[in-house]
């Protein structure tokens, strides 16, 4: 719970007056209540905040110029203050809840902070660090390191063998040892049904601050540096590596071995061939394979002039 002046200072609003609210959550106007924040960005939502309700409205502040309601924090990115009032109201929220159908281990170190859903597998010699938020039927595999405030969605399976294998004369394969770890550093957002593998010999290590989507996969080895973005259905092979603050669209597809540099943003369904190397801060790739945007595009429109 919060005042609206706790609130204030969290976004570093301004207000004509402090309403008298006591709140306790996020919602959208059309289903909030009095204990509720809600956000507006254009004149038309902020007009069904103001009729809502809600106990505190945050819009920005071009929209809010001749608005007088007692309501209403002027931020400048309103969006951006209503994740941070949903992401502070929900610290407050139980801590230590342990459902009764999940399996940990004995040797698994689990700190006291730590939820943890239905039918969630944790094996041996597992750390889960203070806040994290592990989701229903996820699996951690021995070995696994989570650090402080990881999140995990139901159905996610982290450190299973990753996929390596060495040909026999005779066309059979045989497993390449994989023993390693996966690192999950601090503030980790992990999502849906999202696999990601234990290093062979070494480690897989997702960076602090990385927002993973759901149905994303990736490979041993793999490095993601921090703050990274990756969207749904992504694909990274083992060994490559994706360095700080890059941005990954959905269905993206990267070989092994590959890089993405610092900054960079790869469009969705854009693919990186195996050792490929994609350089440049706020350069934007697509395509298949991926490459500058500008090229992408006058290649489509050869395509089309059939030249």
């Amino acid at each position: 719970m919060a005042s609206a002046q706790q609130v204030m200072e969290w976004v570093d609003g301004s207000a004509d007056g402090v309403a008298d609210a006591s709140l306790t959550r996020v919602a959208a106007s059309e289903s909030a209540a009095a204990d509720a924040v809600v956000f507006a960005t254009s004149a038309e939502s902020l007009a069904a905040a103001i009729a809502s309700p809600a106990g505190l409205i945050l819009t920005n502040t071009k929209i809010a110029e001749e608005a007088t309601d007692a309501r209403i924090v002027r931020v400048r990115d309103a969006r951006l203050a209503f994740s941070i009032v949903a992401t502070k109201l929900a610290a407050g929220a139980p801590r230590g809840v342990v459902a009764a159908s999940a399996v940990i281990t004995a040797s698994a170190q689990i700190h006291p902070t730590a939820n943890i859903g239905e039918g969630t597998v944790i094996a041996d010699g597992v750390r889960l660090g203070a806040g994290c938020v592990i989701g229903a039927r996820v699996v951690i595999e021995a070995g696994v390191v989570l650090g402080d405030r990881v999140r995990v969605q139901a159905g996610a399976v982290l450190g299973a063998l990753g996929f390596g294998y060495a040909r026999q004369q005779d066309g059979s394969y045989v497993l390449f040892p994989q023993q390693g770890m996966l690192v999950i550093e601090d503030d980790v957002d992990i999502g849906a049904n999202t696999t990601i593998d234990r290093g062979a010999l070494g480690e897989t290590r997702i960076g602090r601050g990385t927002k993973i989507d759901n149905l994303v996969h990736i490979g041993h080895n793999v490095r993601i540096g921090q703050n990274v973005i990756i969207a749904a259905q992504t694909g990274i092979s083992g060994s490559s590596v994706v360095e700080d603050g890059a941005i990954l669209g959905g269905q993206v597809g990267m070989g092994e071995h590959a890089i993405v540099g610092p900054g960079v943003i790869l469009g969705g369904g854009a693919g990186v061939l195996t050792g490929k190397k994609l350089r440049g801060p706020g350069q934007v790739f697509w395509g298949r394979p991926a490459q500058p945007l500008k090229q992408y595009l006058r290649d489509l429109a050869r395509l089309r002039r059939g030249n």
